[in-house]
């Protein structure tokens, strides 16, 4: 099984790098990443799916939006995402069309680990190399 995503060190905050086979596919994993940071994802149960519409000018305004959405609709819906299904279209601007999957928080069920306060565009990255797309995501913590 190929590696969805891996952390690294930063101080005081959070960093890691979610990979995929498309573009969507790293998204996809960059936002497991962030809740995986948040709780056991393993334990979200796919009982309710927010449908995220963005553009953005570039790749990189678009993972920020896409991430950005994702933490708002966990602030303000408090839900814990687990499963994420990514779209991306590129005309004159960046479209992307989600869907996150997942349940309200319960703390009797969802184990509470670092709070995610804000995503960052400092050192965000996405690249392709070698025909696999690779992301870099920093959060503050």
């Amino acid at each position: 099984m190929k590696k969805k995503f891996e952390y690294f060190e930063v101080t005081a905050d959070a960093g890691y790098w979610a990979y995929g086979s498309t573009m969507e596919e790293a998204f996809e994993n960059a936002a497991l990443a962030m809740f995986e940071l948040m709780t056991d994802t393993r334990k979200v149960q796919p009982k309710k799916e927010k449908r995220i519409k963005l553009e953005a000018e570039d790749e990189i305004s678009l993972l920020h939006d896409w991430l950005d959405e994702l933490l708002f609709l966990k602030d303000t819906e408090f839900l814990f995402f687990s499963k994420f299904k990514v779209n991306i279209q590129k005309n004159r601007l960046y479209r992307l069309e989600g869907k996150a999957v997942g349940d309200n928080i319960n703390p009797s069920i969802h184990e509470i680990r670092d709070e995610v306060k804000a995503v960052t565009y400092h050192l965000m990255d996405v690249r392709e190399e070698k025909g696999q797309y690779k992301v870099r995501v920093i959060v503050d913590l």
